[in-house]
């Protein structure tokens, strides 16, 4: 029987490329989203793997509990479990209200640590496993316009590091993916001139495409991967270098 993984924010973008990606690579697939994931769910039954499309949403633990017994249930107990789902708005620090902030920190930060929680008990019950977050550069290097975005990202950061030095001896790895900018409906939403301007400054003059991404969290997700544990791998066009 395959390695299940469960991917958040599977309908779109990153979280969509991902579960195809892991499908791709022999994993049957629980995608969580806050709206059922069925296009996803179709491209990957035509992969020949199996996939549970399910509606979660992760500032709300009851709706991931009730998604952790279904797919119980329905595939399994997974062994991967990647944190995608996410959300920004471009909007100056001194015009965000109390909501904002928020709804930044619930579902990047709160959501990261709720699902992995969650999870993470049919992890220890199979003897190890992976957890694989996805943060941003913006949490590394600050973005103009995503001051709490950038705090929430950071603190996914944070997180990854420090439970992986709990789960090392545990057979569990954690690790983070921060993509920069990356084609995606919540990015493509902004003005030609802001996106033009976002190539300009990527060295390798483009755009993320959310496959890119997906790549990197595959690798985390692989056999080759095992010994890597606490570290955090920009995917940016080289936009962002750290040494």
């Amino acid at each position: 029987m395959a390695d299940i993984a469960v991917v958040t924010g599977a309908a779109s973008g990153i979280g969509r490329a991902t579960a195809i990606k892991l499908a791709q690579d022999g994993f049957d697939i629980a995608a969580l989203d806050l709206k059922e994931a069925l296009e996803t769910a179709d491209t990957i039954a035509e992969l020949g793997r199996r996939c549970l499309p399910l509606r979660a949403d992760v500032t709300d633990r009851a709706s991931i509990e009730a998604a952790r017994w279904r797919i119980h249930h329905e595939l399994g107990k997974p062994r991967v479990v990647v944190n995608v789902a996410g959300w920004s708005v471009i909007e100056p620090f001194l015009e965000n209200d109390q909501a904002f902030w928020d709804r930044a920190i619930d579902i990047n930060l709160m959501g990261t640590i709720t699902v992995t929680r969650i999870f993470l008990d049919d992890l220890l019950e199979q003897g190890g496993g992976r957890i694989i977050n996805t943060a941003s550069d913006a949490g590394r290097v600050g973005s103009t316009g995503e001051v709490v975005y950038s705090a929430a990202k950071g603190g996914v950061m944070g997180f990854t590091k420090a439970l992986a030095r709990e789960m090392a001896r545990k057979s569990i790895t954690v690790n983070c993916v921060c993509p920069g900018p990356t084609a995606t409906p919540m990015l493509l939403v902004q003005d030609e001139k802001r996106l033009d301007a976002l190539k300009r400054a990527i060295p390798m003059r483009r755009l993320a495409e959310p496959e890119d991404i997906a790549h990197a969290v595959a690798y985390f997700a692989s056999v080759g991967a095992g010994y890597v544990t606490g570290q955090i791998l920009s995917v940016s066009g080289g936009l962002t270098m750290s040494g």
